[in-house]
């Protein structure tokens, strides 16, 4: 687990979530029906490049890709491909980047096209709940008390948790100690304090919390087909409460 030591890291990370978040943006904007995975994949790289900053995904546990595609019941690690976009598809994309030897991460889930009435609330639902889950990251609190927030957010309004996929601590690794789950008891888990950074990743689906994993691929997807989404943010801890690092 990463401390920010000095307010110099701090403006690190920041400087290079705002990067990452403008990059997402630009991804999202041609998210479109008709596009192929693989194009998203290729403007990716190219403002990468031109941001001068390096991919957190590429190669990490083998990942061929800097970003992760994931269409309808793919919840999280879709690998991208000739693979065209369709009406009606909700789509999360997944990216990380390193700015100065530091790492950030973030995740949206679009609507593309006509999208039916329970995806878009699917969505709404995983997005606001994890602005209720960032308000719950202040010093103090627990990790089961961000967990507890989006577990019982996401089930009163009838969708699934998936439990088995997680956020993390982040910071010189993409993936540090602590494991952020998407459940939990209020006031359990590790306490939360100044200085700590982590990625919140709630993800929810329509029919089951369980998932699969299919032999061969990098994803994985809801174990009964129906839709997921997701979202993810990097926030630091700070003694003024949770600051969203990866937001323009």
């Amino acid at each position: 687990m990463i401390y920010l030591k000095n307010n110099r890291e701090i403006t690190i990370m920041r400087e290079g979530g705002k990067i990452l978040a403008e990059i997402m943006a630009k991804l999202k904007d041609e998210t479109k029906v008709g596009i192929k995975t693989i194009q998203l994949e290729i403007l990716a790289k190219s403002l990468i490049k031109k941001n001068q900053v390096k991919p957190s995904f590429l190669g990490e546990d083998g990942f061929p890709s800097v970003l992760c595609v994931s269409i309808n019941d793919e919840i999280v690690h879709g690998l991208p491909s000739e693979r065209v976009i369709k009406n009606g598809d909700i789509v999360s994309l997944d990216f990380g980047i390193i700015y100065k030897g530091f790492h950030s991460d973030m995740a949206i889930t679009i609507p593309v096209g006509e999208v039916e009435a329970e995806s878009l609330r699917l969505i709404k639902t995983t997005k606001k709940v994890l602005k209720l889950a960032i308000k719950k990251a202040k010093v103090g609190n627990t990790l089961g008390d961000v967990g507890n927030i989006i577990e019982r957010y996401i089930t009163a309004r009838g969708f699934y948790v998936i439990k088995d996929l997680c956020g993390h601590g982040i910071g010189r690794r993409l993936h540090e100690d602590p494991q952020v789950l998407n459940f939990g008891k209020r006031y359990h888990g590790i306490k939360l304090e100044e200085g700590m950074t982590i990625c919140i990743e709630p993800m929810a689906a329509v029919g089951t919390s369980k998932i699969k994993q299919i032999k061969g691929e990098f994803a994985f997807r809801t174990a009964d087909g129906s839709m997921s989404s997701h979202f993810e943010h990097t926030i630091a801890i700070t003694k003024n409460g949770p600051k969203i690092l990866t937001k323009i």
